[in-house]
């Protein structure tokens, strides 16, 4: 048998794996207790985006100094942003304190983005049919 040809077809075996193997990367989102709204909502959209994307997302609220006597501030943050990507992902570990920090995990959710989906696409056609001009009752102008 040939070296050469032996040596392309292992070649081209370990790329197929390598294609078929799925590199999940855990991404991190970093909030504060006092963050304003529209920081909140940047940082959401990211977290949809990368959960979206096929990722799992550490979402951690730090505290400092006398934040720390308040946990429930960041509980409160943490219930937000789960209720805010509930249509593309899933809680995988509830908010648990850790140290300084308060960190929870969200994964994405094949599920509720396919039913997330369906309901924009039915929203749409809901849309399309009462703008569109065929079915419109036209009044002629003279």
């Amino acid at each position: 048998m040939d070296y050469g040809k032996w040596r392309y077809e292992a070649d081209q075996r370990a790329k197929e794996s390598k294609k078929k193997s799925s590199n999940l990367t855990v991404k991190e989102m970093k909030y504060r207790p006092k963050i304003g709204p529209g920081d909140f909502d940047t940082k959401t959209r990211k977290v949809v985006e990368f959960l979206g994307g096929g990722h799992k997302v550490k979402v951690t609220i730090m505290f400092r100094g006398r934040e720390m006597q308040h946990p429930e501030l960041g509980r409160q943050i943490l219930d937000r942003v789960s209720g805010a990507v509930a249509h593309v992902g899933k809680v995988e570990f509830h908010p648990r304190q850790d140290g300084r920090n308060m960190v929870m995990v969200l994964a994405p959710d094949k599920r509720a983005q396919a039913r997330h989906e369906k309901q924009k696409r039915r929203e749409a056609e809901g849309t399309v049919a009462v703008t569109d001009p065929d079915t419109a009752q036209q009044t002629p102008t003279e």
